[in-house]
């Protein structure tokens, strides 16, 4: 059989876009139909459909408050994922996550022994101050940090699959907190070794603790939502926090500035310091002034709202600005 000539597959491959593109036609004339031949009733030819984001507050509330208990729901999921960025962070490693202690232990001794003789500090007085202030600074700051970044980081997670937004949120919070429960060891050893013995007040953390857990949340969810939206958050924030930890008695104490002036404005004004102070306090054998747990509360409680309202407001968008 003689072949074909060479302009004979072409023609053919034509032939056959051409009767694939009628049978689409046809195919899309019966999926909707001209007007003039299909017969649907006059009313439904009048109806609209609107399909839209709601603008109701309230629903909006219901629906970042289901997302809040749906990832109170799925706490294990949660728990395990904090769990495997700690262990994917120091794969391969000999002390693994321990490194996280060592580094804070070394970091609070070279610190503590240059500081000391500079502010002319007892040594014994000074290091188990300079360790829980570090050690809850390092919470703040990589909380604050790493929350900026808590929905960009996960948006192939958010995009692929259904999931609380909350969840990612949360998922920083307790991934810090571990590193936290890492660096109670240095605390230990520090306390052990200038024989600082916490008081009864010390028991009055437990609710500190949990006021600091409900603070990082609510932190993380307002940086997250607006570092979705604007992508210059991290480095200002980065910015701020640097300014604040100078300005927060985290490396000096309060009573370096009593009889100078400035106790007022860097103390008294400076939420961080309540924050820390009533964890640091009870545990250093000291007693908290009622001021102290007042800036506290205040400072949690606006915290809060801020997250409610913004999270509630950006949580439909989340997905659409990464």
């Amino acid at each position: 059989m003689p072949p074909a000539p060479a302009g004979r597959p072409v023609l053919l491959s034509s032939r056959l876009m051409g009767r694939a593109r009628s049978a689409i036609r046809s195919c899309m004339n019966m999926i909707v139909p001209d007007r003039e031949k299909a017969e649907i009733p006059h009313q439904a030819e009048l109806r609209q459909v609107v399909i839209s984001a709601s603008r109701d507050v309230l629903s909006r509330m219901r629906m970042a408050a289901a997302d809040l208990r749906e990832t109170l729901r799925l706490w294990p999921l949660v728990w395990t994922l904090s769990v495997m960025d700690i262990r994917l962070r120091y794969r391969g490693s000999l002390l693994g996550p321990f490194w996280l202690t060592l580094s804070t232990g070394v970091m609070i001794a070279a610190i503590g022994f240059v500081y000391s003789r500079l502010f002319h500090q007892n040594i014994s007085e000074y290091l188990p101050f300079l360790t829980i202030s570090l050690v809850l600074w390092n919470f703040v700051s990589t909380t604050t940090a790493e929350g900026c970044l808590s929905f960009t980081q996960a948006e192939g997670t958010i995009r692929a699959m259904r999931m609380p937004l909350s969840l990612h949120a949360a998922r920083v919070v307790v991934r810090n907190l571990l590193v936290v429960a890492h660096n109670i060891v240095v605390i230990i050893i520090v306390f052990a070794l200038f024989r600082t013995t916490p008081s009864l007040a010390a028991f009055s953390i437990i609710p500190a603790c949990l006021l600091w857990a409900i603070d990082a949340l609510a932190l993380t969810l307002i940086l997250g939502a607006v570092g979705a939206r604007f992508r210059d958050i991290p480095p200002i924030v980065g910015s701020i926090m640097q300014i604040a930890f100078y300005v927060t008695p985290i490396i000096w104490s309060p009573t370096m500035l009593a009889h100078r002036g400035l106790s007022v404005v860097l103390v008294e004004w400076n939420p961080f310091y309540a924050l820390i102070e009533v964890v640091r306090g009870p545990l250093l054998g000291q007693a908290l002034e009622p001021v102290v747990w007042e800036i506290a509360l205040g400072f949690s409680a606006v915290l809060a709202l801020l997250a409610v309202a913004i999270f509630t407001r950006a949580r439909p968008r989340i997905a659409y600005w990464l």
